[in-house]
Formats: C-alpha cells, structure tokens, sequence
C-alpha cells in the first residue's frame, strides 16, 4: 500500500514528539500573543508559553469548547490579521453563534496534504474517479477530500448532496470508481440502484470513505455487500481543520491521527482527566500548525480509544477508534451536529420566548429526518389552516437555515409532550 508522506507517516515517535513539542510551543506563542481568549486564560492558570517544557505540559491548560468558539464570534479566535485569511467557513454545530473556521494559504496546503494522506492509506491513486456527495456550501464537508484528490493527481466529480437518481446515473456513465458520502447516504444509494434495476456489481466502484455521522460494523458489511467495494472510515472535525484529521488504511484497525497537526488527548468527560491509552473516553485536540485559527485542548464531544500498538500497514502514527458516540448533547442528523438547545434559542428568538418543544428524530429507509414538535399555547393559535400553514413554514426556514437541516414542525396539543420517553435532553432518537 503506498504511503503519500512517508517521512511524516513512518517518523520515528521519539523524532515525533521532539516535532510536536517545537510545533506546540509555536502555537502557544501565537495564540498568547495574538488572541485575547487564549492570553486571559492562559493568565488565569498563571501559564506562560515558556512554560511548557514538555508535551506534558500541556493538561495544565484549561479545555476550550464549542461555547467558547461560539462566544468569539465571528473573528475573535483568529490569530492572524483577517487579511491574510484566504478561505472562510462556518459551522451550524454550536450551541449559540456559528462558528467561523478561516484558513491561510498555508493552511489550505496543509490540509490538501492531509486530505491527502488519509486518501493513498485507503487504497486512492492518480487513476481514480472520486464523486464527493457532501456538501459543498459553508460546512467543510467536501472541500478537504476535493482538494486531496486532485493534489493527487485523480479525478474528483464534485456532485454534492442530494439528487439520488442523477448520482447513480453520474457514478455509471462517468465510471466512478470512490464514493465519499455519509454512511446512511451510501445507503440510500444502494437502495436507488435497486430501485432503477442497477446491478452494482456491474459499475466500476471500488471504495467509499464514509464519515459525518456514528455508524457500526453492520452497516460497514451491508454497504460493501450491496455495493461491491470496500468501505473505510474517516474522522472529520471541522473546528480543527475538516476531513483529513484521520482516517481508516486497508488494515481498518483503528483511523491513523495526523500527530504531527494534531496533538491528542482523551478524557474523562466528567472529571477531564487524562486517560490511559486504550480507555473510553473523550477525544481532545490541540492544532500544533493551524495559523488562522489554533485551537489548544479542543473538546470534540466524540468519545473514542486512543491506540499505539505498531500497525501492519507501517505507518507509526497513533489511532483513533470508530466513534461511538457523544459525550455531549448534540445529536447529529444527516452528517450535521445540532445542539437541541440552539433549536429553542431560534423558536425564541421568532416567538418572544422559548415554547415547550421537544425534537424526534428517526429514520426512513436510510434517511434520517428531524421533526420538531411545539406545544400550542396563547398566541399559536390560528383562524385560518392558510395562516398556519403560513407560520410552519416561516419557522422551518428559519430552522433550517439555523442549524443546516431542513425539519419537519409539528404543532401538538399542550401537555402532550412527554418527557420520560426522551432519550437524551430534549431529544427523542427513534433510531436507537
């Protein structure tokens, strides 16, 4: 299997962490100097960039969060002056404000190279056809994987989400050999061929790397077998960078982490203690060559296993467990992250105050939808069906342009929502 990096992928760990020392040592620079969040906190705990000797040092650090990132919005967590900032995006995945992730030349670079890397470990070359199905708007879904692609000299078909029929007609006629998708969007594919009579073993797909949302083992054999390829998974955190953080190698034991970008760590998410590697818990990020926007002991909110055994494939990168689920509130429906608190925030926002509302989600066929549920109250009442269809609608678009997926509202009768049956604050997941 041939590596894209080898002096990064197969670097010695001893070479490796005297890199991430230098690198982490930078970044504390940077940030204490050139961002007012990192200075105050730093400050607070009495920690000076000099202070860190060794890598080590770092849990002397407090966590920053979502909230944190959300709060500066929109510019407030840049390092750099926004002129050198070439590229901008924003992500629905916050509690409050959105979050702005820039990016510098240099920055992009990087990520193409990443992006890259996690590309050749799955089995990626210059002959392939990739068509990426993400999306391809503010979220960074798409472009790391795009840039990645034609870095390495293959064909990228950039589709983006949606049009299910058109996909399968496009990943015949134009030979797609790489899918990149969700997994339940891989799904919904194979379910479209069957529906059109496509034999999937008569097109010319030979693998898809899938990330975006949690998904198993079972789902992992029932998309190869329905689909004829091999499926790989790969871990994409738009805060830190986008698709490119790690990825799956034809071993598929575990996603090799990008540690001389990123420096990790997993905690307790109660206690925010450090972990043994092999131990549950929750994965927290530290960008050591990020220059627009370093983020120090980023909380994911996915908990995984961190493993350092040596791997088959060569490379001496530690990796990262499938994700298996959330440490945090936000669910994620269709590959996007929605805190169920911001859905009150924006039904406030539109009505003067927060109503009693509760979120459903479920899932048809293979597709994930999100209904929220309002209880009727003073002031939602409606003489006319015209006028209430008229108000539904006006709050689904403002829903789905908030939190980036379109819903299905629902006015119930009051005290007809019932706690005891959520499955998480405010959420009902039907599919668990």
């Amino acid at each position: 299997m041939a590596i894209f990096d080898s002096d990064a992928e197969l670097m010695d760990r001893r070479d490796l962490a005297q890199l991430q020392l230098e690198r982490l040592q930078a970044t504390l620079h940077r940030v204490y100097k050139n961002v007012k969040f990192y200075k105050k906190k730093f400050d607070e705990v009495k920690f000076l960039p000099e202070d860190c000797q060794s890598l080590e040092d770092l849990s002397r650090l407090p966590f920053t969060t979502r909230r944190d990132l959300a709060e500066s919005y929109p510019y407030e967590m840049f390092a750099v002056p926004l002129r050198e900032v070439v590229r901008i995006h924003s992500s629905t995945g916050s509690p409050g404000a959105p979050i702005v992730m820039g990016y510098t030349a240099r920055d992009l670079r990087n990520w193409a190279k990443l992006a890259a890397r996690v590309l050749t470990a799955a089995g990626v070359d210059r002959d392939d056809v990739v068509q990426v199905t993400l999306s391809y708007g503010l979220l960074t879904s798409a472009f790391g994987l795009h840039y990645g692609v034609e870095l390495l000299g293959a064909s990228v078909i950039p589709t983006g989400p949606g049009g299910t029929a058109r996909q399968v007609g496009i990943m015949r006629d134009y030979r797609t050999t790489v899918l990149v998708s969700t997994p339940s969007y891989a799904q919904v594919l194979a379910d479209q061929m069957e529906a059109q009579g496509v034999d999937a073993k008569n097109m010319h797909l030979k693998l898809a790397l899938l990330a975006g949302e949690p998904w198993t083992e079972e789902q992992r054999r029932e998309i190869e077998s329905r689909l004829y390829l091999t499926a790989l998974d790969h871990y994409a955190l738009s805060e830190a960078m986008g698709p490119g953080v790690a990825g799956e190698c034809e071993h598929r034991r575990g996603m090799h982490l990008q540690e001389d970008h990123f420096f990790p760590e997993v905690i307790d998410p109660k206690s925010g203690a450090i972990l043994p590697a092999g131990e549950l818990g929750e994965l927290v990020l530290t960008t050591i060559t990020k220059e627009a926007v370093p983020l120090v002991r980023f909380r994911t909110g996915d908990l995984c296993r961190l493993q350092y055994e040596p791997c088959p494939c060569g490379r001496t990168l530690a990796r990262i467990s499938r994700i298996q689920g959330r440490s945090d509130a936000v669910v994620i429906v269709k590959g996007i992250n929605i805190f169920p608190g911001r859905v009150g925030q924006i039904l406030a926002g539109i009505l003067g105050d927060e109503p009693l509302y509760q979120l459903v989600i479920g899932r048809e066929g293979h597709l994930d939808y999100l209904e929220v549920k309002i209880e009727v109250r003073e002031g939602l009442f409606f003489d006319k069906m015209t006028q209430q269809r008229e108000f539904l609608l006006q709050l689904t678009r403002k829903l789905a342009e908030a939190i980036g997926v379109q819903p299905r509202v629902k006015l119930v009768e009051p005290n007809s929502i019932a706690r005891d049956r959520e499955t998480s604050p405010l959420v009902i997941d039907l599919r668990k």
